[in-house]
């Protein structure tokens, strides 16, 4: 079970997180707070506590009162807290610039190769500027790439496929890879096992061209489509790590 992260724990409890919200525009002194969140002396007293001990708050001696203290929150205490916090649930959720992945090998997979999987390669390319292998390939290969797919690259994105040419899998059957990924459910099953274990994953991405819907089945679902593996792409990059074959000297 993955362990919850300090600011989740000590944020997610509802009177707490209010608690934050309040100090986040000003110093408050309890009784304040008492007023803010109409909660019992007592019970604010207890949670600022929890707060202080986790290192978000801070009381600071009154220079009016020094019977008294004011709450203050360390804005860039939370701002580190909360990095951290998305990083542990993601990598891709690191506030400051991961390193582009280099030497890591990557199959793209789906049915025809037509659309999906080369789109999903040609985007890879474009986020690393090469500095990852990408392939693509199809279990049932068509003929030609689909002409939507050149075309939304080539206007949303600034990069020309238009001499490519769909392949089947078996083709880069002597290929290794750090990363396979299948982007239609049917390539998830007729996909093969890698004698070399890279690690494999799957996003369920409707074809664009097979749509009973005209619109659908035009240009606006292939910007869709390639929107939706932008997103994915770039969220997929600070997890591109090696697999421990390829690691090996």
């Amino acid at each position: 079970m993955a362990t919850l992260p300090a600011f989740m724990r000590l944020a997610a409890h509802p009177l707490r997180w209010e608690l934050l919200a309040a100090l986040a525009g000003s110093d408050y002194r309890v009784r304040e707070l008492v007023l803010r969140v109409g909660e019992p002396q007592n019970l604010v007293s207890y949670h600022l506590r929890l707060l202080r001990d986790g290192g978000l708050v801070s009381p600071t001696r009154s220079s009016f009162d020094g019977r008294d203290s004011y709450y203050h929150l360390d804005l860039d205490r939370c701002a580190d807290a909360l990095a951290e916090t998305g990083a542990a649930l993601h990598p891709a959720l690191r506030t400051e610039p991961a390193d582009k992945p280099r030497n890591i090998a990557v199959l793209f997979v789906c049915t025809g190769n037509s659309a999906r999987s080369p789109i999903a390669e040609a985007l890879l390319r474009h986020h690393t500027a090469d500095a990852v292998s990408a392939a693509s390939a199809g279990t049932r290969p068509k003929p030609r790439l689909h002409p939507n797919a050149v075309t939304v690259l080539r206007k949303e994105f600034g990069v020309d496929i238009a001499d490519q040419h769909p392949r089947h899998l078996d083709t880069l059957a002597d290929r290794r890879f750090d990363h396979v990924i299948t982007l239609c459910d049917k390539a998830r099953e007729a996909c093969p096992e890698f004698g070399h274990t890279p690690r494999r994953i799957h996003w369920s991405i409707a074809d664009p061209s097979t749509s009973g819907d005209t619109d659908r089945a035009g240009y606006p679902a292939f910007r869709r489509t390639a929107a939706d593996i932008d997103t994915r792409i770039r969220h997929l990059l600070p997890t591109l790590v090696r697999t421990p074959t390829e690691a090996q000297p």
